[in-house]
């Protein structure tokens, strides 16, 4: 089957588009990547899907125009990655993240809203009570699949919130599927504007898939695009290749202050976004590198550092051992200097690039969401318990 694959992560750059030939059942499927591009978004859509990921307030009929001029967006990358190409016959579009809550254990209190009614058969459950995570990604597939023709699978975050998971990550299924070893235990780092990670044992260990893990590490991307933005006002959107942050020092105790941080300490199951790694928190960041006297170069070289120290120390934290390789993707697999820096703090470990082992790296994720879209269409689950924390297996996506 020929499927495209969308995808606007929370660095917000543009619609990465993947269009691929799927074949197999299950974990036992092959992809050929046929074409690949990403699509930058029109600037004034970017920074209002941008002030509203910030915080900024808007109205219900803003909503829903801002929610049709991402789909459109999303709709034309899908016809513009087939030119050249036979059609594909369906498209998985994740859509993009402007809002994500991780469950909660204590909810709302009914008495807060008057809701606890105890005169129904079926009371709510007391105040308070555990709530479900919450996670929206606008460019609604109906959309996508009215302009395209093609039918679309999208909201994949939803079926697995509703069995009581985070909706993310999401990937660690695919990347069993793609990249797992018989004999090698492997973490796959994904650096978007977050970091995710999904830890995959060798394949020959009994009961692997169960034992694989996956979760958000914390800030990828995002923390440093923001630091380039505001150092260089306005003029550079982000590192290239790291020469800025490589120019600086690091400040280590900086980075040891900010590793204190409560997410980092949290056991997985656990994701997160830029309502926690996000302008408020880069302030914070700003406001502490204050009384150091740090240059600029020095400022994104300690964020630079935060990111790497991030990964490294949940890997030490939370995985039963350290993997045996580890395979980067995402943006931030082409920042040579994180690179360098999680080399350096993982030691012997190999950090490579999922490049080196036939997928590609910039367009994974996307490739991912063709996955998770065939999936859904031949009947197959497409997350991960023990990557997410839901209670079961299920189909992800809504059909258009």
């Amino acid at each position: 089957m020929r499927v495209i694959g969308l995808i606007s992560g929370t660095s917000v750059d543009g619609i990465d588009a993947a269009l691929v030939d799927i074949s197999g059942t299950d974990l036992d499927i092959e992809i050929e990547l046929v074409a690949s591009a990403t699509y930058p978004y029109p600037t004034p859509l970017r920074e209002r899907i941008l002030a509203v990921c910030a915080g900024e307030a808007l109205s219900m009929a803003e909503l829903a125009e801002l929610d049709d001029a991402i789909a459109y967006t999303f709709a034309r990358s899908a016809q513009n990655i087939q030119l050249g190409h036979s059609p594909a016959s369906v498209i998985g579009s994740h859509g993009q993240t402007v809002y994500h809550r991780p469950p909660q254990k204590e909810g709302i209190g009914n008495r807060e809203w008057g809701i606890g009614n105890t005169t129904t058969p079926y009371p709510l459950p007391p105040t308070p009570y555990p709530l479900l995570g919450y996670s929206l990604q606008l460019g609604r597939g109906a959309v996508i699949a009215h302009l395209t023709g093609i039918k679309t699978v999208s909201n994949f975050r939803a079926a697995d919130i509703a069995v009581g998971g985070h909706g993310a990550p999401l990937v660690p299924r695919i990347d069993a599927a793609l990249l797992s070893d018989f004999n090698e235990g492997r973490c796959i780092q994904n650096i978007g504007g977050i970091g995710n990670v999904a830890y995959i044992p060798p394949r020959r260990d009994s009961n692997w898939l169960e034992k694989l893990r996956g979760w958000d590490t914390g800030p990828g991307n995002s923390l440093l695009d923001l630091a380039v933005e505001h150092l260089s006002s306005g003029t550079k959107t982000y590192d290239e290749n790291g020469a800025w942050a490589a120019s600086g020092n690091p400040c280590h105790p900086l980075v040891e202050q900010w590793l204190t941080q409560d997410y980092f300490h949290l056991p997985p199951p656990k994701s997160t976004g830029r309502e926690l790694f996000g302008v408020s928190y880069l302030q914070n960041c700003l406001q502490d590198a204050e009384a150091y006297q740090l240059s600029p170069a020095d400022i994104l070289a300690t964020l630079t550092e935060l990111t790497a120290a991030s990964i490294v120390h949940s890997y030490r934290s939370f995985l039963p051992q350290l993997p045996q390789r580890v395979l980067l993707c995402g943006g931030g697999s082409r920042n040579l200097y994180l690179k360098a820096r999680i080399q350096h703090l993982l030691d012997s470990v190999p950090v490579m690039i999922t490049d080196d082992v036939g997928l590609n790296a910039d367009f994974k994720e996307a490739i991912a969401f063709a996955v998770l879209a065939y999936w859904r269409y031949m009947g197959t689950p497409g997350n991960l318990p023990t990557a997410t924390g839901a209670r079961q297996e299920v189909l992800l996506g809504e059909v258009s």
